[in-house]
């Protein structure tokens, strides 16, 4: 059986760090090691000792770093550089395994040769929100798909779409394509998921291995967000150039609206609408960073610190 790591990021973590851990001991296909990049040593010490329930076995290592440290390509390579496992697979602290399947169900496209990378099925819990459940819906399908080069015409940028909140990598293949960029302010799992396809390798979505997610932001940190994710697709004109996400976008909007009046709440159409457009703004201010003073790029971004690398 090859060997096969797990590389979470923490920062502030919650009781959805502890479910994630215990989910994690319960996999039918056993993991090795997982490893925490804890971000600021304080709030993980807080929460370990502050929390009854909260334990971890010998097979999970922390490693502690600075809030100016952090970096989502960095942090990850960090992790990573810790583990010799063949596999590795990168969650986010907040992600929480479905069924006991999930390692398995990553994993078969890896080991069957199929694919180098995989990712999962992202779900929101039975109270969560009924606009966050259909984009969820939107982005994470309930059928499975094999993504290659060829499919960068008709899907577009959605043949780059690829997330870190639950992944699979091929260990070989993620050195040989020089691991995630850094620095990183945003969205190194599908820039690394370009490369990937680029090269002439497979990405497989894998709906059957299932995490509940899901976020509750406001818009103003809608906004923040979606300028993060602007100024990384600033950064790489030779990916977005060549496929756009505005027109993914705007099928969301379109769809999200008819989905809400089929059930009946049109009232919540109007908030939806306002929200969108925190997100736009915030895409389009981060697309054209480069044109806005340094003091305007603080407030916008969600990564202060990644500025001061730039």
């Amino acid at each position: 059986m090859k060997k096969v790591d797990v590389i979470i990021p923490t920062y502030k973590p919650t009781e959805k760090l502890n479910k994630l851990l215990k989910m994690l001991k319960v996999q039918t296909y056993p993991v090795n090691r997982v490893i925490l990049i804890n971000t600021e040593e304080k709030y993980f010490t807080a929460f370990a000792y502050g929390n009854k329930n909260f334990s971890f076995d010998s097979n999970v290592l922390v490693k502690h770093i600075s809030r100016m440290e952090f970096d989502h390509g960095a942090t990850r390579n960090y992790g990573i550089s810790l583990s010799d496992a063949e596999y590795f697979i990168c969650m986010t602290d907040d992600a929480v395994p479905m069924d006991e399947f999930l390692v398995e169900n990553l994993l078969e496209p890896l080991l069957a040769g199929n694919a180098v990378v995989s990712y999962a099925r992202q779900c929101v819990g039975k109270r969560g929100a009924l606009i966050e459940g259909f984009t969820r819906k939107f982005n994470y399908p309930e059928e499975s798909r094999l993504k290659t080069k060829e499919d960068i015409a008709t899907m577009g940028i959605k043949a780059f779409f690829c997330s870190n909140v639950c992944a699979a990598y091929k260990r070989s293949v993620f050195e040989q394509l020089g691991r995630f960029d850094t620095p990183m302010i945003f969205n190194e799992d599908m820039i690394f998921a370009s490369k990937v396809l680029n090269a002439g390798y497979a990405i497989a979505y894998q709906a059957n291995a299932r995490v509940r997610h899901a976020h509750r932001y406001t818009n103003l940190q809608q906004l923040k967000r979606n300028f993060d994710l602007g100024v990384s697709q600033a950064k790489y004109p030779e990916i977005f150039s060549v496929v756009s996400s505005t027109s993914e976008g705007k099928a969301l909007v379109k769809q999200t609206i008819a989905y809400l009046k089929e059930k009946g709440k049109a009232d919540k159409i109007p908030g939806y609408i306002i929200t969108s457009g925190y997100k736009y703004i915030g895409y389009q201010l981060g697309k054209h960073y480069r044109m806005l003073p340094r003091k305007w790029i603080m407030k916008l971004t969600m990564n202060p610190c990644y500025w001061y690398k730039e």
